[in-house]
């Protein structure tokens, strides 16, 4: 086998559920496409580093040229309800049950010492901000992954929240135990929907 194509099988083959079988059909496929094709993917690759940013409010993903993302510059947006995630993947999952229009935070983690992930990883500084900011009282919505991770997370935000005096503007809620996959961005919309609408004082 030629080595430029058993280097792009063993580059391909590090992606995450990619096994080396599927890997090998991916780079003879590229190796007879079309270059017009390869330019385009190349071109892609190095903007997907260089052109996505992150809000400086929430932390989603968005374009470079954007300090702030169209949800949070949205004036059709709940600015005092705030839904919590950890990942951005779950903000598009939500997103596409097109029911609600609050905004979100996006921590990109969960506290976990054991992963080397703590507190000064996660995006907090900023939501402490918003929330002392805010004219009115907020709600936090907990839309997580129930696992030990998250609860530790959780705890943190509410043990944080009555440190910094703000419970008296904080109303937290987590989503119902609808999600049988455990995670938010396997679930359907139906089964968002209900665990939202069925979500608990903490």
């Amino acid at each position: 086998m030629p080595e430029a194509l058993k280097k792009i099988i063993n580059t391909i083959s590090l992606l995450p559920w990619i096994w080396e079988k599927s890997a090998t059909k991916l780079a003879f496929f590229l190796l007879n496409t079309n270059l017009n094709y390869i330019e385009e993917f190349k071109k892609n690759l190095n903007d997907l580093k260089h052109k996505v940013s992150k809000c400086s409010i929430c932390w989603a993903l968005t374009d470079i040229e954007d300090d702030i993302c169209k949800i949070c510059s949205s004036k059709n947006r709940e600015q005092n309800t705030i839904c919590i995630i950890e990942e951005y993947l779950d903000l598009l999952t939500i997103e596409q049950t097109g029911w609600y229009s609050w905004v979100y935070h996006v921590l990109w983690w969960a506290i976990s010492p054991i992963n080397w992930v703590f507190v000064a990883d996660l995006n907090f500084k900023k939501l402490w901000e918003r929330i002392s900011e805010s004219n009115k009282r907020v709600e936090l919505i907990i839309a997580t992954n129930p696992n030990i991770e998250w609860e530790a997370t959780t705890m943190y935000i509410k043990e944080e929240i009555e440190r910094l005096w703000l419970k008296y503007k904080v109303n937290m809620t987590r989503l119902s135990r609808w999600l049988s996959s455990g995670y938010i961005e396997y679930a359907d919309n139906i089964t968002i929907l209900n665990a939202i609408k069925e979500r608990k004082e903490i």
